[in-house]
């Protein structure tokens, strides 16, 4: 009896243990009941009907990456080229990822190198080595259209690399190489031009400005120079107005004195006459002054009268 128990006891144990399924988070489960699509399994915790429900698949809801084997492919001008893709995707339909295709991952890949082999045999190679985005826009366009139907949604679509022969690759090296060496070149030309240009353009604003400024030295010396005389002409106007004034009062002194030309003739005729009473001293005087001294004489008696009135 105690035997029946207990296995009654694992029974239950174990129909607990199926029926009940924890399921984690961005996964979820396909449930088939007798064989059928039943339900998904969400995340979290989840009550199965022991025996009769079955997952058949756990499905990762996450980005995911699938990595291309590497491809040989023969571009347009008859070159071999080796390709290196990844495809980067996502489940969005896992029911439609379980029976519309055995294997998405697979059916990714050989969609991959035949959308490849067509894209590549339209481009020549320069073109294949500089298109990257155009081989990986038209490898997205045809995986979006086939796994659309596989519920398995295309995130991206990456080319890693892209190799050509050995022979060419040393060859593109080689004019990669002269095409550097030619760019350094006119680089080196390019800056003794602009050299030069500087240069000669800082000669002629060092001229230009050294002309500006003998020009501004010039201007500013005449200016001081006509500053100049124009002070010393006022100075000499002024000094010849402060003599003629100097002058006028004097011959306004002589006049208030009573003497005029004639005395002063006169005053200087008789000091002549003084100078020459000495034994010793000597006169001499023009022919034209005898004129004037007869005047003079005339002008003494007149002085005389008035000296004597």
């Amino acid at each position: 009896m105690i035997y029946v128990v207990f296995l009654i006891l694992i029974v239950i144990i174990l129909i607990v243990i199926l029926s009940i399924k924890i399921v984690p988070q961005q996964r979820v489960g396909v449930v088939e009941r007798l064989g059928k699509f039943n339900r998904l399994l969400t995340p979290g915790v989840n009550i199965l009907v022991p025996f009769i429900d079955n997952v058949r698949v756990y499905h990762d809801l996450r980005i995911q990456q699938a990595n291309v084997p590497p491809q040989t492919v023969i571009t347009k001008d008859n070159v071999q080229v080796q390709i290196d893709t990844i495809i980067f995707y996502q489940i969005v339909a896992p029911d439609q990822a379980t029976y519309g295709i055995s294997d998405y991952v697979y059916g990714v890949r050989n969609i991959t190198t035949a959308t490849l082999r067509q894209i590549i045999g339209n481009m020549e190679l320069d073109e294949t080595l500089s298109g990257r985005e155009r081989i990986s826009s038209n490898i997205r366009l045809a995986l979006d259209e086939a796994t659309e139907k596989w519920g398995v949604r295309i995130e991206r679509v990456e080319v890693l690399d892209i190799k050509p022969p050995t022979d060419i690759q040393e060859a593109m090296d080689k004019q990669m190489k002269a095409e550097r060496s030619k760019r350094a070149v006119v680089l080196e030309a390019e800056a003794a031009k602009q050299d030069v240009i500087l240069r000669s353009e800082g000669d002629k604003q060092s001229k230009i400005l050294k002309a500006e400024g003998e020009k501004e030295a010039r201007i500013r010396q005449a200016e001081g120079l006509r500053q100049a005389q124009e002070l010393e002409a006022l100075g000499q106007a002024k000094a010849i107005l402060a003599i003629a004034e100097a002058e006028k009062a004097r011959i306004e002194l002589l006049r208030s004195a009573g003497l005029d030309e004639n005395v002063l003739a006169y005053r200087s005729f008789e000091a002549l006459s003084e100078i020459a009473k000495g034994p010793a001293n000597k006169v001499f005087l023009p022919v034209s002054v005898v004129d004037t001294l007869g005047s003079i004489g005339a002008i003494g008696e007149v002085f005389k009268a008035k000296k004597t009135d």
